[in-house]
This record gives structure tokens, sequence and C-alpha cells, in this order.
């Protein structure tokens, strides 16, 4: 089920020499400068010597670190445990403050450091008892404390704890807002932590603390490439030392300019940025020169170099400062012209949860996507589309390399990173000039998953400010639109490659004027949110059905009613979504950009939960049941792909990257395992009929060991192969009360498989135990070409999204 081809991500715009012997550039599509490195003349950018590298690693003891003393006779200190690995953290009773949780804090004293030379915080940890939070505190004192019972002057940013069990990397911005101040050195840090309210007993373990220093990050190189956040923006950005150049040999296109961002680390060192280009010859013309230092915020600047169209020059970018090693960034420095291609602009727009079944466009009787009707109208609509897993964490990252799930390694933490030898859809574009962004409101979708790879901006909030988190995920649409055309407007060179991916039907659910109460009244509304509150404090279900709960017989609530309710409330966010969709299209039409952009509309799962009308759907049922994986998928490329199609073949999620990349004109990859549906599309030959493989895994933290499901939509017949024993709750579709190993559904009578046919049908259940078996081993096989990634450190933001979005509590 999957194919070799050849991998190609050259470079293909360099050719030629110019003066200086160096590789001339040619920017025959948007020319990236922070990819072409090797190509530049490095001239000073000379690391700094001796930048502080400071950590301590707790599976050895460390008496630096003390317990912090309470103000108040009431509350005890923690009394830390040394283990194997960790320093082992236990609260009880005696620490519980005025309020519900309990909270301990232990510190290190420090040697009279300027917190203005530090930058992160990371912390490794785990646990899984009831904690809440953890976060930094500064500099012990015995009077006035911020923190009300813990002795520290002031308080630092904190983060949300993942109580899963697995080791998470928290990284906390010693730049956020902190309460309290003080005048002179840093001299202790604290790291506190609480529980959850009304808890007995809960421990925290951890395994190392990190102190990263402004400059640490930068110190590999003289230049080199980061992905680096401004305002809630991360860019592909290129680094060098003051003082310093790099010296490009570039060829200028018509209607040139270079588009870039400047940034700073230090609000305290200034940098001169400097921009120059000189013709053989002739003297150096000045571009730009600017002295910047907000470390808060990239300043734009786009520098005209249209006067030089068809020449030959050296394009210096230049940096200095008063403090020699100060780190100058420059955000994707993208040098472009006057569009000269035929290659298509790509919008791959992905809603995220969106259920094949409740959208009009698929024949669903209250009218949720009218705008989508029009789409189909100019393009192609797959009638049976699916997704390859039944989440995000896992489905997203398949889908962007066409690698299913368990090749790539399983789940084994919120924050698994893919393996390095995994390119994505960004990366093959992008190396073939394309300018490229990622705009999501989950972070399952973007740096969590390494799915920044490749991208020149990446925003993976909906929020439009650093330190606010809407909790109104249903109009996050709103939000990453105009992102893309603040982003296109600074970034004008085409072709382009977008990835959205918005959860505005995405629990919790709470629509947007006008389309509040557009299928749901007022009364009923508030009934609802009330009826969830009750079902939250019973411990019964919040945004799924658990089919084991006694809460509905507990409060009264009719299950009906409640999911009735909840399906009408996701009906007015489709609503929303779609109209929104429908402005984004009228937009790229009156840019002028409709006629050559490809569009994909499609999802990364359905959505289970607003699709079951009560609580007793069977929890043993497969990912292949259409409420959870049949997705939209609707494809329109003006005057290319012919209108009105529909097609009934069953496809997968697992096909976009070899169909954008087919679209575009692309090689394919080197390693694959879906197939380009562009014959189907543009009604050549050269795609055949095959079976849908979905593939879900667990992996053991020690041993690695994969457990979890592979199955196959083939035809009629579904059929699905438990492996292992996958721990709760992931997958949400429990194996607890599963009937049998392999499970075989008649798809065309019985869709979300409420009935098993394994008894019934003894040759089905050999024929696809074998085949499924088969396909597990091959991709373990083929699992071997790819090593999986280490931790990512997870941020406070990108946590509190996860829990706004229901993903961790």
């Amino acid at each position: 089920m999957f194919r070799f081809r050849v991998l190609f991500l050259g470079l293909i715009l360099i050719g030629g020499c110019g003066d200086a012997g160096s590789p001339v550039l040619r920017a025959q599509r948007p020319l990236h400068l922070e990819d072409h490195l090797a190509a530049a003349t490095v001239v000073g950018s000379e690391v700094p010597a001796g930048i502080p590298q400071v950590a301590w690693r707790f599976d050895e003891p460390q008496p630096d670190w003390r317990p912090a003393r309470p103000i108040g006779a009431q509350l005890g200190s923690v009394e830390p445990v040394q283990t194997d690995d960790a320093l082992a953290l236990p609260l009880t009773a005696e620490h519980r403050a005025d309020g519900p949780r309990l909270i301990g804090a232990i510190y290190v004293d420090l040697p009279d450091w300027a917190l203005e030379d530090w930058a992160y915080v990371e912390i490794r940890a785990r646990t899984r008892d009831r904690m809440n939070a953890i976060g930094l505190g500064f500099n012990y004192t015995e009077e006035d404390p911020v923190l009300g019972v813990l002795p520290f002057q002031s308080r630092g940013e904190w983060s949300r704890l993942v109580t899963d069990g697995t080791v998470q990397t928290y990284r906390l911005s010693l730049d956020a807002p902190r309460v309290g101040r003080w005048e002179g050195t840093w001299t202790q840090l604290a790291i506190w932590f609480n529980s959850q309210p009304d808890v007995e007993e809960v421990t925290l373990d951890i395994l190392s603390v990190r102190v990263i220093a402004r400059e640490a990050e930068f110190a590999g190189s003289r230049a080199g490439l980061r992905m680096e956040e401004r305002d809630n923006a991360h860019r592909r950005t290129l680094y060098t030392h003051t003082p310093g150049r790099l010296d490009y040999q570039v060829k200028v296109p018509e209607a040139g300019r270079l588009d870039l961002g400047l940034g700073v680390l230090r609000g305290n060192a200034p940098v001169t940025f400097a921009i120059t280009a000189q013709r053989k010859g002739r003297e150096a013309e000045t571009l730009l020169a600017e002295t910047y230092a907000d470390p808060n915020r990239w300043a734009q600047r786009s520098v005209d170099l249209s006067h030089l169209a068809g020449q030959t020059v050296t394009l210096t970018l230049e940096a200095d400062a008063e403090r020699a090693g100060t780190v100058a960034l420059w955000a994707a420095p993208t040098l472009s012209g006057a569009r000269t291609t035929d290659k298509p602009n790509v919008v791959f727009y992905i809603i995220d949860g969106a259920a094949a079944d409740l959208m009009s466009v698929y024949g669903y009787n209250r009218r949720t996507t009218p705008n989508l009707e029009r789409l189909a109208a100019e393009g192609a609509v797959f009638e049976h589309a699916y997704s390859n897993s039944s989440w995000t964490k896992v489905s997203t990252p398949s889908f962007m390399t066409s690698l299913q799930h368990s090749v790539l390694g399983g789940y084994r933490t919120n924050a698994d990173p893919l393996p390095e030898q995994a390119v994505t859809m960004a990366q093959y574009l992008h190396a073939d000039g394309y300018q490229t962004a990622v705009f999501t409101a989950n972070p399952f979708a973007g740096m969590m998953s390494s799915l920044h790879r490749g991208v020149d901006a990446l925003r993976e909030s909906w929020s439009g400010l650093p330190w606010f988190r809407s909790d109104n995920n249903s109009v996050s649409s709103v939000f990453l639109h105009g992102s893309f055309w603040r982003w296109r407007e600074t970034y004008p060179a085409e072709p382009y490659w977008v990835h959205f991916q918005t959860t505005d039907v995405h629990w919790p659910w709470r629509p947007a004027t006008p389309f509040a109460g557009l299928f749901i009244s007022p009364e009923l509304r508030e009934r609802y949110y009330a009826w969830e509150r009750q079902l939250q404090e019973t411990g019964g279900v919040w945004w799924a059905a658990d089919p084991d709960s006694t809460a509905f017989a507990e409060t009264g609530i009719s299950p009906i009613a409640y999911f009735e309710a909840r399906r009408r409330l996701y009906d007015e966010t489709m609503a929303h979504q779609d109209h929104q969709i429908g402005q984004l299209v009228e937009r790229l039409k009156a840019a002028g950009e409709w006629e050559h952009t490809v569009l994909v509309v499609a999802s990364d799962h359905s959505q289970w939960s607003a699709l079951l009308r009560d609580p007793f759907s069977p929890h043993w049922g497969p990912i292949l049941r259409s409420s959870v994986s049949r997705i939209p998928l609707i494809i329109v490329w003006p005057d290319r792909i012919a209108g009105g199609q529909r097609f009934r073949q069953p496809v997968s999620m697992i096909d976009m990257l070899p169909t954008i990349l087919d679209l575009a004109g692309l090689p394919m990859p080197e390693v694959m395992q879906g197939q380009s549906l562009a014959p189907l599309l543009l009604g050549e030959e050269g795609w055949e009929p095959r079976p849908v493989i979905l593939d879900q895994f667990y992996a053991d933290p020690q041993t690695g060991e994969l457990s979890g499901f592979i199955e196959v939509i083939d035809g009629r017949w579904g059929a699905s192969l438990l492996i292992g024993h996958p721990p709760a709750p992931r997958p949400r579709i429990r194996p607890e009360g599963r009937p049998a190993p392999l499970l075989i559904c008649d798809l065309w009578n019985d869709p979300d498989c409420w009935h098993s046919l394994h008894e019934e049908r003894p040759d089905l259940v050999e024929r696809y135990t074998e085949f499924l078996e088969a396909q597990f081993e091959a991709h373990q096989v083929l699992a071997q070409l790819f090593t999986p990634g280490g931790e990512v450190s997870l941020t406070p933001a990108q946590l509190e999204t996860l829990r706004s979005l229901g993903y961790i509590q």
C-alpha cells in the first residue's frame, strides 16, 4: 500500500556564477534567502564566547534546590524525595492554602544574575495525579509575598500541567509579564506547583531544570536558521551575530522586491540593520537602514528592487550593535518579482472535526453549507472520503506526510515531533519556491507536531494578542483569515501554499451572530449549557458520550434532548464556518488570485460527539465508522477541474500530499502511502481504486511497542483489527467491551457499525485478519526508515489552547 518515488528537494533556483565566484540566485519563483546560506558569503558574524549554559538534572541529588518555607504557620513546606530519575515533590493536606488547592515550591540561589540576560526556563516534569499548574517565582522574601503564601517577590509565567504520566517539557518565558518587581539582580529562581481543587494527595516529579541564556540557542553557528516567534507569529528566521553581514549574488527579477521582518533579542541592545545592493563597478546602494530595539514584535519591511530588474547584484544583509555578538534576526527574507509561473496557489483548508454527515453539500437536511454547495458546482466532491485516524494529533501529521500513523512511530505524548526523515507538504512546496504559511487554532496542527517545517509564517492561535486566549473557538476562522490577509499584504508574491485548520465546529460550541439562533432557540441553548455543567459536575459526559456513564440517570437529563441540542449548536457553527469560507473565496476573486488557485476543503476527522443522538452507541465501534472518519473533501481549480463532479469511490486523507504535489506539477515523494487523485480530478488515466487503510497506534513509553487499530474500508466491507491493548482514554473509542479482535461491518447497510458480522461471516474474518496483519507488518517494515523524534517543549499558550478545546483537563 505504499510506493517509492524520487525525492525532489533540490535547490532549483541556483545556477551560474557571479563576480565573486558565488553562485547566482535567480528568483524565477519566490526565493527564500534563508534556505541559501551555502550560497552566501558570511563576513564577521562571530559567535561570542562565554555564553552561559546552566542546567540541573535530578537523576542525581541537587542539594542546592530547597523547599520554600510558606508564609503562615498553617502550611508545611514540601519534603522532596529523591528517586532514580527525578525529584518527587509530594503535596498532602498540610499544603492546602486558603483556597481548595494544595501548593508547594522549591528554589535555588543564583549568583546574582541579570534577568535580562536570560530567555527561558525549561522544566521537564511528569505526574499522573490531579495537578493543576507549574510556574516561576523570583527572589526570596519574607515580607509582602506576591503569591500569597509563597515567599517570593515576583511571580512569572505559568503553565497547565499534563497529567497523563508522560514526561513533558514546559518552556516558560522570562519575558512574560510578571506580578511584582524588584530592583537589582536576580538572586533566586523558584518553581511553584499546585493541585486541582479538593484533592488530598498529589505528587509532581521534576526530572530537570534548564535556564537558557538569550544567545544560547544561536550559538551553534555564525549564521543559521530557526523558527522564531514575535507578537504571536512564528517566522522562518535567518540569524546573524553583530557585527556581521551576508552577501548574496542575485539576479533581480522584474518588479523585484525583498520582503522580510527585522527582529532583536534584547530591548537594551538595539541592532542597526542595513540592506545594500552593489552592481559591478559601482558604489553600493543603501536600500534600507534603521535601528530597531523591540524584542516583542517583528518590524515588517519591503525593499523595492524594481529599478535593478534584470541585473546581477551583490545583495547584502548587514547588522551591527554596540554590544558585539548581539543577535540580529531576519524573518523570512524573500526575494520575488512579477508572477511568471503557471503553478497554482494552494489553499489547503481543514475544518477541524467536520462531519460530512452534517453538511448539506452531502445531503444533510439542514442548510448548513450553502457556500460549499456553490463551490461544489465549480469543482469535485468526493462522496466517501475518510480521515486516516480519529483525532487531530494523529491524523494531521499523517496526511501532511502521506505516512500512516504507525509508520511515524505512534502516539507517545501530545508533543511528539515528526521523525526527521518524514517530509511534510510544506517542505515539498517550500523547496519548489512556494511561499508557505500555516494558520491554525489547534496546536496539534502546528509546532507541537513539527508541522512548522518548511513554513515561512505560522500562527497557531485565533487570538490577536499573545497574552489573551479566547474561549470561543467557534469564531477561529475570522481571526485566521485576517492573519492570512495580513500575511498576503506583507508577502504578496505567488505561488503560495497555505494550510488553514480552523476550530469553528470543534467543541465547545459557541455559535456567533448572525448564526446563533438559526437552528436552536435561546432557551434551549441556555438549557443545554446548564445540562453540560450538570453532567460535568457528576463526572459524566463533557464533549463526547460515555456509554458507561450514569450521569444522565443521576441528573434526570434526557440524552435524546441533550444530543439534539448539541447537534443544533454544531450545525450553527458549521453555518458560520461555511459563510467564512464563502467570504474567503470572494476575496480571493477580488484579489485576482482565484483563477490560479487550487482550493481543497477537507477535515482531519468527523464529529462523533455531535452526531450521536444518545449515549448508547457501541463504544467498541471502529475508527472507520461514518461518524468518526467520514469527512468532506471538495477540490476546486477554476478552468482546470471540471465543475459538478461527484466521485463515489472511497478515498483517504492520506492521498492529499501526492494529490497536491501532482496538481502543482511536482514529483512524487520518495516514500508515500497515498495515491494522487489528480487523474480522477482531471479526467485522465492513472488512478485505480484500492482499499482505504485507517491506522491509529499508541507507543509504550518504555518499550516503544505499538498497540492500537488497523482498519480497512474495502467496498461494501469494513474491517477493524485490534493489536495489543490501547490505553484509555486514547482512542476515545475504547477497546473495552469489544466483542472480538477482528470486527466486520456491512458499510452499505450499517455505516456506523452498530453490529459486527464476525460471528455470521467467519470467511470475512479470515480474509481480513490475514489482510490487516500483512498491512501492519508492512507498516512496521516501512517504519524502520523513520526514527521517532525526541521531546518538544510546550508553551503555556499551546497548553491553554488544548485545554480550551477539551484535549487536556
